[in-house]
């Protein structure tokens, strides 16, 4: 019996790696250019034929059921891509802020914070960022700001979480 679970785990596993592949695969067939031309086509079709059809309700429920069924499967198609491409970011920014010496690595799990620590990441980035603007205009006005001493490597910060 434990056997046949074990199966299931992969049988899913199987489905969910064959969906993934799949939707990535229409992803980017969708968004080339004879995808585009293909749909082009079909409306040019469908609008030659309406003469033929006497624009009859049923030549325009076909084009409003077509249009209707293919939106709703590529919404999930899309989610999918874009989670996945999500995901695949997040994973490289936090390899970029592992790697990087000075950078602060408590700041990897900011998807997991509240929407109150963000805000306060955002208003510490938002100080660094006028303190960084202030330091280039200085530099461009070639004067030394009050107080200003030479730029060391940032200490590191615990932002908690």
């Amino acid at each position: 019996m434990a056997h046949a679970a074990t199966n299931d785990a992969g049988s899913g596993e199987h489905k969910k790696k064959w969906f993934s592949t799949f939707a990535q695969a229409t992803s980017s067939w969708t968004g080339s250019p004879s995808a585009f031309v293909l749909a082009f086509g079909i409306i040019v079709v469908w609008a030659v034929t309406g003469p033929v059809f006497h624009y009859s309700d049923t030549w325009q429920l076909v084009i409003n059921t077509g249009t209707t069924i293919v939106t709703f499967l590529m919404v999930f198609l899309i989610q999918n891509s874009q989670n996945r491409d999500a995901k695949v970011i997040q994973l490289k920014l936090d390899e970029l802020i592992r790697a990087v010496e000075t950078a602060e690595t408590s700041l990897i799990n900011m998807d997991e914070m509240s929407e109150e620590e963000l805000k306060e990441v955002q208003q510490e980035f938002t100080r660094v960022a006028a303190e960084a603007k202030e330091e280039i205009e200085d530099i461009h006005e070639k004067r030394p700001r009050k107080g200003a001493t030479p730029r060391k490597a940032p200490a590191k910060r615990v932002i908690r979480s």
